[in-house]
């Protein structure tokens, strides 16, 4: 009884375990399916760690909506085979994905080869997503530009850019952020080339069409159908507040100049006084050497008293008419009359 068992559960691990590498219910609706695998490359594709399922069910899908690939735009179309599927799932993509966008733009009549859908997957992007926007575009809502036209006032605008996708440029191609950044440098740009507020507030579309024809989507990943200003608001005076701060940055310029030149008026002044001081200081040192040189001159005999009498009745009356023209009175040295 226990031989049995074991044989029964040998046999059944060994049924699933062929079941699993030989998936013989997803060859059997392959065949009733009109795909033509064989069962042996579905073994191997379990080998080489490809879910079997993923590959045949996609071939299914593609064989039920009549797909025919083409590998490039020139090449003539063909069926599509397991192998192209299981290189795309080894390299990382989304089989599942890039079928059901091969089939939506077959039948949009938009072309895209097998090869660009493969690409634009492994790129990252929702290659479903970039055949939808193709059939219907996307609208993309900028945030507030400001801007200042010429005669100062400052615009806040906010448009609304309708795009396409386009299938060649989407690998390598910008995204939306640089069609935001290319739509609110045109606005800015416009804005600013206009003459005073009032022309863009009579006329908003001029701003479209300047910004439309610059060709803004060379180089990106969608194609620009249309930019309409949604909403213009005036912002601030942006030329009186520019004047205003001019006027005050003149005017601490010109305080500080004036402030430099009183400083410096200060300096000339004070350093006037100090050579007044010094040049009263040598003439005080001079008049006390005086009476020391008349010392001498009496030593030496070079000075009698009459001549100094008369010294001091010439300073005595220099004082005196001193006085009389300042109208001040001064006290004078005695006279005395040599004999």
């Amino acid at each position: 009884m226990l031989l049995t068992a074991l044989l029964i559960l040998g046999i059944t691990i060994l049924v699933f375990v062929f079941l699993y590498f030989v998936p013989v219910n997803l060859w059997i609706t392959a065949q009733f399916s009109g795909v033509k695998t064989g069962l042996l490359e579905l073994v191997f594709m379990r080998v080489r760690r490809v879910p079997p399922s993923i590959v045949v069910n996609s071939l299914i899908t593609a064989t039920k909506a009549g797909l025919a690939i083409k590998d490039d735009i020139e090449s003539t179309a063909r069926v599509l085979q397991a192998p192209d599927l299981e290189t795309h799932y080894l390299a990382g993509g989304n089989v599942p994905q890039v079928i059901t966008a091969l089939i939506s733009a077959e039948k949009a009549n938009i072309e895209l080869t097998f090869k660009q859908a493969t690409a634009i997957d492994l790129a990252g992007r929702d290659v479903f997503e970039a055949v939808t926007m193709s059939v219907t575009p996307k609208v993309i809502n900028t945030p507030n530009v400001a801007a200042v036209a010429a005669d100062g006032i400052q615009l806040i605008a906010k448009a609304r850019v309708t795009v396409r996708a386009n299938i060649s440029q989407l690998v390598g191609g910008a995204g939306e952020e640089t069609i935001l950044a290319r739509v609110g440098e045109g606005i800015v740009s416009s804005i600013g080339s206009s003459r005073t507020h009032k022309e863009v507030l009579e006329n908003p579309d001029k701003i479209s069409k300047l910004v439309l024809g610059r060709g803004l989507d060379a180089g990106t990943a969608y194609e620009i159908l249309s930019i309409d200003i949604a909403d213009i608001d005036i912002g601030k005076n942006i030329g009186a507040i520019l004047q205003t701060d001019q006027a005050e940055a003149d005017l601490k310029v010109a305080e500080a100049k004036a402030e430099e030149r009183r400083a410096m008026a200060v300096a000339a002044e004070q350093e006037m006084i100090a050579k007044a001081q010094e040049a009263r200081a040598k003439v005080i040192l001079a008049e006390a050497e005086v009476p020391k040189a008349m010392a001498g001159a009496f030593k030496d005999g070079n000075l009698g008293i009459l001549d100094y009498y008369k010294f001091q009745n010439i300073q005595a009356d220099t004082e005196m008419r001193e006085s009389i023209a300042d109208n001040k009175p001064k006290s004078t040295g005695k006279s005395n009359k040599g004999n």
